[in-house]
């Protein structure tokens, strides 16, 4: 039995191709999709040609999302990809190369949207402990409301190529570098601690995700929020500080 076809998320379709479209362009092509079972119908198309061709593109990509979320990396393949977009196999290579572009692709979009969220977020708060709080909520929240995305990018680009491998760890250095900024400016006890202490936190906020995403268990992952709190707050503050985000 063939997969079900993915269904675009409007608002994630309006953030990844952008505000050069009027909207009831991009209206018109969420609700042909939605009254074609996801896939545009042949023939003439009232349509910008690149509007169609952003838009099955983001198709490709949350059809390589949930693909490698299913089915794992390693087994996913470009049929596999197609038959969840509802594409044929020329539009697939129109937009890319194989199946490691397209997996590529699927990760810069979830990891862009990631970033944004948590910077954006973050500034909320003006005290250390408060930005760290709410980055680690966003994340937590994020792994909730897109399980596809979070584990490809914490779990299944462990597995794919060299280079998605690579923009793994830049990523968890990206985050691990913010953390160490962060500390130095708001926390006055933490300036001259060595970098290594950020990389650490991230690194067990990724190990405790990786599990939790592998054993299936997205929807618990935000009670998780004071023990890595406690876990995060720890080597910067010390046990009494730690503690309080515990209670």
């Amino acid at each position: 039995m063939p997969p079900d076809r993915v269904q675009l998320n409007p608002d994630l379709l309006v953030e990844a191709i952008g505000d050069d479209w009027p909207s009831e362009q991009v209206d018109a092509a969420i609700e042909l999709l939605a009254t074609s079972e996801g896939r545009f119908p042949s023939g003439t198309r009232k349509l910008p040609v690149e509007l169609v061709r952003a838009v099955q593109r983001e198709r490709l990509i949350a059809a390589m999302l949930d693909a490698a979320a299913t089915l794992g990396y390693r087994e996913t393949n470009v049929q596999d990809v197609i038959e969840r977009a509802g594409v044929s196999r020329p539009t697939f290579y129109e937009h890319f190369n194989n199946k490691d572009d397209c997996f590529l692709a699927a990760f810069d979009a979830g990891a862009r949207r990631l970033r944004a969220r948590v910077s954006t977020t973050a500034a909320k708060a003006s005290d250390w402990r408060g930005r760290l709080r709410l980055s680690l909520a966003v994340i937590l929240a994020f792994a909730v409301a897109e399980p596809q995305t979070a584990r490809t990018l914490i779990v299944e680009a462990r597995a794919a190529s060299p280079e998605a491998t690579q923009r793994r760890i830049d990523l968890l250095d990206g985050f691990g570098a913010c953390l160490d900024a962060t500390a130095g400016e708001l926390l006055p006890g933490a300036r001259g601690r060595s970098p290594l202490t950020a990389a650490g936190v991230v690194g067990g906020v990724e190990s405790v995700l990786y599990a939790r995403l592998c054993r299936g268990e997205p929807e618990q992952l935000e009670t998780l929020l004071p023990s890595l709190m406690y876990f995060a707050v720890l080597p910067y503050e010390g046990q009494e500080a730690a503690s309080e985000e515990l209670g």
